[in-house]
């Protein structure tokens, strides 16, 4: 290797700053190779920055590709990872995540084979089709050649190299050699595959018996889809026993929590230079909201529609702020322990609730969670210190008098501990739900309705649960405690009018 060679090498490997006083007092000729360098090493960052550099600027970039962007860069650094991230359509995840990263990946790791599954062949060949021929295109670039008798759409090799790519549709076979690196892109095809259960346990099968058998050891998957229905495949990673082995990135059209994964506020577009705030309203009007909160909100719901309606939630939401001013004349912490009967990890539902004295109702906090016995406890208890609640509903249709223990146990824990400050426990009131759920949760969303329940703040999970529950399925945790605690503080008379009499009885002689 000549001196100016090595000095070029050595160029690459310094940073930003110094690289650039050495181009500085360089030669033209020496320039103009430290040129090459510093496009190469910008190509190299990230496959944002390749596909702007291939494109002259024409690729957009955002923020939200930046985390697909650091995602493949996390696997090309050596990190074994799986990462599942949901996002609407027509935000760029799939020309990012299925060919731009892709590309960019095998730019770092020649030797590695790339799998891309999609819903269907076709669609996988095309991404397969599209990375084959920007390596034809840009090779000399890159610095990549297609072996000459391994150039198919859907399986190509590179010359010289061990690396490769091949594609198939979700279902397919994936037969020959395994993957360091999996992509499963859009792996539904339309609603009406993602509402047959049929269909959503033959993808179940394919996954588990045919993608994750092809991984090499450390591997990497990245999931990338928009929700289609809670049971999709997204939904049963996150409910499966695996679930904590995954990055979960969740990235709604409007931002609706706080803890948002791009520290969105809630109201916030996700890719506003594209679609604003006037523009996403218009595409909800448009789609209707079972399509709305599910394909652009990722949060699929029932074809039947809720029970509840999100209009009455938002209309009558109000900021801490307003309701500091207000004085309430009870507070409670309701809590709704987990049955054990569901295919998916039950929690505990644990919400925090006041009423005033103009007799409306607040929903003050939700601390919900998978939890174990002693832990829901002392979270119970200790939301109740927090908002100075004056009882705490326990729903005891699973445990009977065992949840009525496990409030008391934790309350001494913490008077042990020395957090009660010498606060005597809130009164304890136990809750028996003998009716259907149905006839107990109408009533109260007929409060709703009229504009009587106000939530402080945003509770995206809880209010994602009411607006999705219909009577045919499970009733989720959360929103069990929310009825059992907007029941205690109702008023009865009213609330009973509402049920048309059909109450089981646990209002009688409250106030």
């Amino acid at each position: 290797m000549s001196g100016q060679a090595r000095l070029v090498e050595q160029y690459r490997r310094l940073p930003a700053d110094r690289r650039r006083e050495i181009a500085e007092r360089a030669s033209p000729k020496l320039r103009s190779q430290l040129a090459a360098v510093e496009r190469d090493i910008a190509m190299r960052h990230s496959p944002g920055s390749l596909a702007a550099l291939l494109t002259d600027g024409r690729e957009m970039q955002a923020a939200h590709l930046d985390l697909i962007d650091d995602a493949f860069r996390r696997i090309a650094a050596g990190e074994t990872i799986r990462l599942l991230l949901t996002m609407p359509p027509r935000h760029g995840k799939s020309r990012r995540a299925a060919r731009w990263a892709p590309l960019w990946y095998l730019l770092q790791r020649p030797d590695h084979r790339v799998m891309i599954a999609s819903y269907s062949s076709d669609l996988a060949d095309d991404h397969g089709r599209w990375i084959r021929d920007a390596i034809t295109t840009w090779g000399d670039q890159l610095g990549l050649q297609l072996h000459p008798g391994s150039k198919a759409a859907n399986r190509f090799d590179i010359a010289s190299k061990e690396g490769g790519l091949f594609a198939a549709g979700v279902g397919g076979g994936l037969t020959g050699k395994g993957a360091h690196l999996a992509i499963v892109d859009d792996p539904i095809k339309d609603d009406a595959d993602a509402q047959s259960p049929t269909m959503r346990r033959k993808l179940w099968e394919w996954w588990q018996a045919v993608l994750l058998t092809r991984i090499e050891p450390g591997g990497s998957v990245i999931v990338i889809q928009t929700r289609w229905n809670e049971d999709d495949l997204a939904g049963r990673i996150l409910a499966g026993e695996t679930a904590a082995d995954w990055i979960i990135i969740d990235l709604p059209a409007i931002a609706d929590s706080e803890n948002d994964a791009l520290g969105r506020k809630v109201g916030e577009p996700l890719w506003p230079a594209r679609y604003g705030r006037k523009a996403l309203k218009a595409i909800r009007r448009s789609v209707g909201e079972r399509v709305w909160w599910s394909l652009f909100q990722q949060k699929p719901r029932p074809q039947e529609g809720g029970v509840w309606k999100r209009a009455w939630i938002d209309t009558a939401r109000v900021t801490p702020v307003q309701f500091g001013g207000l004085e309430m004349a009870r507070i409670v912490v309701a809590v709704d322990p987990s049955g054990g009967d569901s295919e998916v990890n039950d929690e505990t539902g644990i919400i925090g609730l006041a009423a005033g004295f103009d007799e409306h109702l607040y929903v003050l906090a939700d601390e919900s969670g998978t939890l174990g016995p002693n832990d829901w406890g002392l979270r119970a208890c200790q939301l109740a210190l927090d908002l100075r609640a004056d009882a705490i509903v326990v729903e005891s249709n699973y445990g009977g008098a065992m949840a009525k223990t496990i409030v008391r146990q934790a309350w001494e824990q913490l008077a042990r501990d020395g957090k009660t400050r010498g606060v005597l426990m809130p009164m304890l009131l136990e809750v028996n739900a003998k009716v259907g759920k149905r006839l107990r949760a109408e009533p109260v969303a007929q409060l709703y309705e009229q504009g009587r329940v106000h939530h402080v703040g945003h509770f995206p999970d809880l209010e994602g649960q009411m607006v999705t529950w219909v009577a045919t399925m499970d009733s989720p945790d959360r929103m069990d405690a929310a009825v059992h605690g907007l029941t205690e503080l109702a008023d009865p008379d009213q609330l009973a009018a509402l049920a048309g009499g059909s109450l089981d009885g646990r209002l009688a002689g409250r106030r």
